[in-house]
């Protein structure tokens, strides 16, 4: 049954990943994205949402799904961040999800069985060093998911996606020679880096009925890292 998705972001990287593979499956997809040319070639419907500037978005009046992708990668120092740092990366991880998820919510109700995806970072749930920021951040988008997913059971479902290093335009600087791929690699357990591919087939089963008894959870794709060590 094709089911109509709200995507915000999704210009690159997992989001576009996300968006081909929906739409190979036959559902009808619509975007709200600060960049627009990668969505463009694939027609799909696009509204301008910029995560620092949200403006208000024309839904239809049934939606089936919607995906948070805008997020951020600060890394620096503790004495180095300033309040702008971290102000900015709450706005865009969390505060741009709330305001996405707000306005989409009359139109999520309208669906027999909706689904949420947000999305964290295994920075969350492991300490490490110069993610102070974004390890902030993205610990609010779980409280957020675990709160709206019980605030909205039984119709519509709230879960979020906490991947590692993930090779994806937001994460070249870090991935950009063949030394800081083979060194990001070695520290998970699966001596490899996620790509765009492996976390958007966790989207679609999360936005499917096949996900139907899974909610409020923080789902860990990321090779290991977060829970386990091999010696």
């Amino acid at each position: 049954m094709q089911k109509t998705f709200l995507i915000v972001g999704g210009n690159s990287g997992i989001g576009l990943e996300t968006v081909k593979l929906l739409k190979s499956t036959g559902h009808h997809v619509i975007a709200a994205s600060r960049s627009t040319n990668q969505l463009e070639l694939l027609g799909i419907p696009i509204q301008p949402f910029d995560a620092e500037h949200s403006g208000s978005l024309e839904l239809p009046e049934r939606l089936d799904g919607l995906v948070y992708f805008p997020g951020t990668i600060t890394l620096k120092p503790f004495h180095r961040l300033t309040d702008k740092d971290f102000l900015s990366d709450f706005q865009i991880n969390c505060l741009g999800a709330i305001c996405a998820i707000r306005q989409a919510l009359p139109s999520l109700k309208q669906s027999a069985s909706a689904s949420i995806v947000t999305f964290s970072s295994v920075a969350a749930a492991q300490g490490m060093p110069f993610h102070a920021s974004i390890a902030t951040a993205k610990s609010a988008v779980e409280g957020l998911t675990k709160s709206l997913a019980a605030e909205l059971a039984p119709k519509i479902r709230v879960n979020a996606i906490a991947p590692s290093l993930t090779d994806t335009p937001l994460a070249s600087g870090l991935l950009g020679t063949e030394e800081k791929l083979s060194s990001a690699s070695k520290r998970h357990p699966l001596q490899r880096i996620g790509t765009p591919h492996d976390i958007a087939t966790l989207v679609a089963f999360l936005l499917s009925d096949e996900a139907a008894f899974i909610s409020g959870q923080i789902l860990r794709p990321d090779g290991g890292l977060s829970s386990i060590k091999t010696f």
